[in-house]
């Protein structure tokens, strides 16, 4: 008994020593964790956006971030809808929930993470004011420490009020009121079931579930806090199937606020960014490339249907942004054939913008597009195709190429494929989900950089309250295709603006290649395109319908359009025009022969001798040659020509040829003499004694110099007999001569 007694006593005697050991630690880790009122209820506290000269950028949506709620002028399903789905037992705990943290315990050790939190409101909002976002061990002692005091000294509802009005929402929404002004365009105080529900999914991961960037995954959240919501009472089932029935609503007019769309850019690039939310929100500004003017032009662009420009640096920064469908995913339309088409197809030396395609009617297994204008053209070049923007050229190209190997660079450029997406039509953007506009212009900024794009990026740099730079945007290039294509692709484009679809952006000052595209349908389009690029900078333009309601527009009219008016506002003076675009790198000028070309549609290198006057000279990659050499002037060829003969004068006609000239030779069994030595005539006459003879001709060119002779071709022999009598005209019976 005593013996157990001692084992006991022991046992006790260690708990208490390790009990007193970890309260030590606690409160030596803790010992600096101080509970600040101003920290709790500053909610002006915030990040400080400027433009590329340092100016603060402004909007509706920063201004309501600056304006707290009352948690007693709130509707009561708005309040619901944050305790069901962040804290259940809110009304219930003292800040704590023991059995949430023993099980999150529990999970992290098994997982050897810290991915489990267990958070309650309370602890919540001290994390967000008082602490970093670091999952460590001291970190969540502070936390513990901080919420205790905080429980202490205030009222659940005061708590409730403060975590409401610090939360952060995504898209630089710190507060329910900013973020019911940014996603609903209206105030807290007005919420209804369903955007409060909305709003409280987004604090599980504000860049995961938004609205704007993943409608289908916010939706499905939403509906979750609506069940949490009818799980403890606070709806009936009824009302809860009532409304996860209903549209996700978002107020589409938010992003028409001045600058809405550019700061949308940068918090969505500021959450990628990863960085700690308690040092931003210290005072840090965040410095972009915005540039007012510009920005005021890409406001002001359109008015009778949805909008999106974005323009860029060569470099990738954006100087101006505006999007009424923030980075929402579309049919990119004929804005795809120089990306995964004809750039591929270049760089592969499948193709060069000489290259010839017949434009007919197709089948490929049952897939037959036809040509926007439901024409079809014979044959043209790749860089009229690409430039009118003809749809049969560009999916023949694409079949010789392959799919899969236009899918390689789409991987290149970051573009996801899905399996119904591979596929011919493909080449004419048919893609399951699409691109964004800022993912076009990304890509076509290769053509320009030389076969290489930096990413698009709205953030130069982030700067703390003391002036010490926390990040500056890097140019870390992208190589997708090599300086040659590049340089191709140039060339090709600025055809677009002098002859095709783009001509409307021709006459500006500056060197300008692009692409327009539009997609839609019988009733109208749904999705119109202007990509258009300079040495320095790329302007991209979207118009449309946020629901793909048919409209009246057009790549290369509307689109282009306002490309135009950007254009001009940045190239007004003669010093801001940039240089012109590289179209030579990388390649290298041939000579080939233009009958051939002309006539027979093909690409044969020309003779070395060949005259300027019988050759085309076109650009092909420097290390790409040509499979066919002519030698129609170092080895001539010709037809064989008629011989005839009446009476005793033999006729030979020769084929019409251009350069050649003709050796005539008659031989009989004794001699041989020349009949004929010069240049082409149609007919050939020898008047000759009776006899047989051979004749041979033998075609010749001569560069003045030196004679290059062709095959010497032997005619048929003639067998002059004699002259017969003048009455004599029945036909074969007049003939004094034959052929053998």
């Amino acid at each position: 008994m005593r013996k157990l007694l001692k084992v006991l006593f022991a046992s006790a005697a260690m708990l208490a020593i390790a009990c007193a050991a970890a309260y030590a630690i606690y409160t030596f880790i803790t010992r600096d964790a101080i509970l600040d009122e101003k920290k709790l209820t500053d909610y002006s506290k915030s990040i400080t956006v400027c433009d590329t000269y340092g100016d603060e950028i402004t909007s509706a949506s920063l201004s309501a971030r600056r304006r707290s709620v009352r948690l007693g002028d709130l509707e009561q399903d708005t309040v619901n809808a944050f305790i069901a789905s962040e804290d259940r037992n809110f009304y219930r705990h003292n800040g704590l929930n023991y059995k949430r943290m023993l099980k999150a315990l529990i999970s992290n050790i098994s997982s050897r993470s810290f991915a489990q939190g267990a958070s309650t409101i309370s602890q919540q909002l001290i994390k967000n004011t008082h602490l970093t976002g670091d999952k460590t061990i001291s970190r969540k002692l502070k936390e513990i420490k901080l919420t205790k005091k905080l429980e202490k000294k205030y009222t659940k509802e005061e708590i409730l009020e403060m975590y409401l009005n610090t939360i952060y929402f995504g898209h630089n929404c710190y507060g329910l009121e900013s973020a019911a002004e940014f996603y609903f365009g209206t105030t807290a105080d007005k919420l209804s079931l369903t955007q409060s529900a909305t709003l409280a999914g987004l604090l599980t991961s504000p860049n995961n579930f938004s609205p704007y960037k993943n409608p289908e995954k916010c939706l499905k959240r939403r509906n979750t806090v609506l069940k949490c919501m009818a799980e403890c009472g606070f709806i009936d089932q009824k009302t809860c199937e009532k409304a996860e029935e209903s549209a996700l609503d978002t107020a589409q007019n938010a992003a028409a606020q001045t600058n809405a769309g550019y700061l949308y850019g940068v918090f969505n690039e500021l959450e990628r960014l990863n960085m700690d939310d308690s040092t931003l929100l210290s005072g840090c500004k965040v410095i972009t490339y915005l540039e007012k003017d510009l920005q005021s032009i890409a406001d002001r662009a359109a008015e009778d249907c949805s909008c999106a420009i974005i323009v860029t640096s060569q470099e990738g920064g954006v100087r101006a942004y505006r999007s009424d469908i923030r980075g929402a995913k579309r049919q990119p339309g004929s804005t795809i054939k120089p990306l995964l088409v004809y750039g591929p197809a270049i760089e592969e030396k499948i193709i060069c913008p000489a290259t010839k395609i017949l434009d007919e009617k197709v089948n490929f297994g049952g897939y037959s597009p036809e040509n926007y204008d439901k024409k079809y053209h014979g044959y043209v070049t790749a860089a009229e195709s690409l430039a009118k923007s003809y749809n049969i050229p560009a999916i023949k190209t694409l079949n010789t190429l392959t799919v899969s190997k236009a899918e390689k660079y789409a991987e290149k450029m970051g573009i996801e494929l899905s399996d119904d997406e591979k596929n011919l039509s493909l080449a004419l953007g048919g893609m399951k989900y699409g691109l964004s506009l800022e993912e076009i212009c990304e890509k076509y900024r290769a053509f320009a950089g030389g076969g290489a794009y930096t990413p698009t990026k709205f953030i130069k740099e982030i700067v703390s309250v003391k002036g010490k730079i926390l990040y500056s945007a890097t140019g870390n290039k992208k190589q997708v295709f090599s300086q040659g294509t590049a340089s191709l692709m140039n060339s090709m484009l600025k055809e677009s603006v002098e002859s095709g679809t783009a001509r409307r952006l021709k006459g500006l000052k500056a060197d300008i290649a692009a692409k327009t595209g539009t997609c839609g349908n019988e009733k109208g389009n749904t999705d119109a395109y202007c990509i258009a690029y300079t040495s320095r900078d790329c302007i991209g333009v979207w118009l449309g319908d946020a629901e793909n309601r048919p409209l009246d527009i057009t790549g290369s009219g509307d689109c282009c359009e306002i490309a135009k008016s950007i254009f001009e506002k940045m190239y007004s003076s003669p010093h801001d025009t940039p240089a012109p675009l590289d179209t030579k790198s990388g390649t290298k000028t041939i000579r080939i022969d233009r009958d051939e070309y002309n006539a027979n549609n093909k690409i044969i290198a020309a003779d070395s001798i060949a005259p300027l006057l019988t050759t085309k000279e076109i650009s092909i990659l420097e290390d790409d040659s040509v499979s066919q050499w002519s030698t129609r002037f170092s080895s001539p060829e010709i037809e064989k020509p008629a011989i005839s003969v009446q009476n005793d004068t033999v006729f030979i006609r020769l084929c019409q040829t251009y350069y050649y000239a003709y050796l005539i030779k008659r031989q009989n069994e004794d001699w041989e003499i020349t009949v004929y030595d010069g240049p082409w005539k149609a007919e050939i006459f020898d008047k000759v004694q009776k006899g047989k003879y051979t004749y041979t001709v033998t075609p010749y060119y001569t560069d003045g110099v030196k004679k290059y002779f062709g095959q010497t071709i032997v005619l048929p022999s003639v067998n002059i007999s004699g002259s017969l009598s003048p009455q004599n005209n029945d036909g074969i019976t007049s003939k004094d001569w034959f052929l053998e």
